[in-house]
């Protein structure tokens, strides 16, 4: 056996024999009943250190990179069902047409609203800390700019052709409208003939009690995927490569964190009129699988108990508004980012941007939220597509990318939790919040210990 491939596999079971007993350690807590928000919180802790152990002895991880791919695998797995499922279900126990539009204006109005607001910090922070100033440009090699689809382009990929073939290519956005056309003829067809769709709608409310013990199933695995999600990341950047872009990355995370607290602390306290300290511990879970696995539609399952099981909105509400956001709303990718890169491309190259170009930053990132709804990287996308309206140079987007994975955690993390505030509102307003078991104290811990 070659040396070096011989170094490799010894490499990775170093890596691995840490893994297994800090996961064995995970799992003895597990049986111990410590609660899952605890457990995920440790494993986050356990995870980046662990992975800065296998960078500072150059220790292999891909035995334990497969661990949390099989995590995000077993999440992809129930997505596309329990989306299909659970939006039909909702949409089916709504017999009121009014109400429904006004769930659908309200929903989409404060995934437009947070995101603009979400442009404007990140622009004010991003101005006032100038992160790109003194930054040598050097484009990564064998960077390509992602082509830009036309706006059509985008609304004919995400029409469902092949309702099968979507489903099989993992394109939760035609499936959600295939959902949808499916809701709507239940609807029309019960109104007039009741028995003819009473079998199907059983079916549909049987398939959502399944789906929902497979998500506890599968969301069992969460603490060990998130180490192991952690892990590798922690492994894989070192301070060379985060250094040159320190204050870009720093920049960064404090207009998400600025926006997290004070815009969706805000919002929990003056409109949903509930103690925002509350609020983001029971919140907690959602926020913490969003950061390590990068992925809002990831984050979907447990974004749905934790609004239903731990925040008390009613499931009618949670399975509405939770697959629309993971869909469509992008405070952190679609908002934050492209601001903050707006900027920073600006600077890097010598250019002024006026108050003109700041008011088209924040409408822009708006519109193009919205716009690459189910297109994979949304925030290149959206980031691309600012940057093109300004007449920014689009090779700046090279120079962001060898921290962009690190920054995607952050903006996950508050595009999911963006979700879970408006799933929240909407319900305050429809009095679909159950206020009292809220305050009390009340929540699930999700079922999530081994049986």
């Amino acid at each position: 056996m070659d040396n070096n491939l011989l170094a490799a596999f010894e490499s990775n079971w170093v890596s691995l024999l840490i893994t297994a007993v800090l996961l064995g350690l995970l799992y003895f807590l597990a049986r111990k009943r410590v609660g899952f928000g605890t457990r995920v919180l440790l494993a986050l802790g356990l995870g980046l250190g662990a992975g800065l152990i296998f960078n500072q002895f150059g220790l292999e991880t891909e035995g334990v990179g497969t661990i949390g791919s099989i995590y995000i695998n077993f999440i992809r797995m129930i997505v596309i069902p329990l989306v299909f499922v659970l939006v039909i279900n909702s949409i089916i126990s709504i017999t009121n047409m009014n109400y429904l539009r006004k769930l659908i204006v309200k929903t989409i109005g404060w995934f437009l609203g947070t995101t603009g607001i979400a442009a404007i910090i990140g622009l004010l922070v991003a101005v006032l800390m100038n992160p790109g100033a003194g930054f040598q440009a050097a484009q990564p090699e064998g960077y390509e700019v992602r082509e830009i689809p036309s706006f059509f382009q985008v609304i004919l990929d995400q029409m469902p052709s092949n309702p099968i073939n979507d489903a099989a290519q993992g394109k939760v956005v035609p499936i959600l409208i295939f959902a949808l056309f499916i809701a709507f003829a239940i609807v029309k067809v019960g109104s007039r003939k009741p028995e003819a769709v009473g079998p199907f709608k059983a079916f549909i409310g049987s398939a959502t009690e399944i789906m929902h013990q497979v998500v506890k199933y599968v969301l069992r695995f969460t603490p060990y995927g998130v180490y192991a999600l952690i892990a590798v990341m922690a492994a894989k950047y070192g301070w060379e490569t985060i250094e040159p872009l320190a204050m870009l990355i720093a920049v960064s995370y404090i207009a998400l964190i600025l926006h997290f607290v004070f815009v969706f602390g805000g919002l929990v306290s003056l409109v949903a009129k509930v103690n925002p300290f509350v609020f983001f511990r029971k919140a907690y879970p959602t926020v913490a699988v969003a950061f390590t696995t990068r992925s809002s539609f990831a984050t979907l399952p447990i974004n749905l108990e934790v609004i239903t099981k731990r925040l008390r909105v009613s499931p009618q509400i949670a399975s509405f508004v939770a697959p629309l956001g993971a869909s469509m709303n992008f405070n952190g990718c679609g908002g934050v980012w492209p601001a903050v890169v707006s900027v920073f491309v600006s600077e890097v190259y010598g250019l002024t941007l006026t108050l003109t170009d700041y008011v088209l930053i924040v409408l822009i990132s708006m519109i193009s939220s919205i716009g690459v709804a189910g297109v994979p990287g949304p925030a290149s996308i959206s980031t691309t597509v600012v940057l093109t309206a300004l007449g920014l140079p689009l090779e700046g987007i090279a120079l962001v990318v060898a921290v962009e994975a690190i920054i995607d955690m952050g903006r996950t993390a508050v595009n999911a939790t963006g979700t879970t505030v408006t799933a929240l509102l909407v319900a305050s307003s429809e009095g679909e919040f159950d206020r009292e078991s809220f305050n009390r104290g009340e929540e699930d811990e999700m079922e999530l210990n081994p049986a």
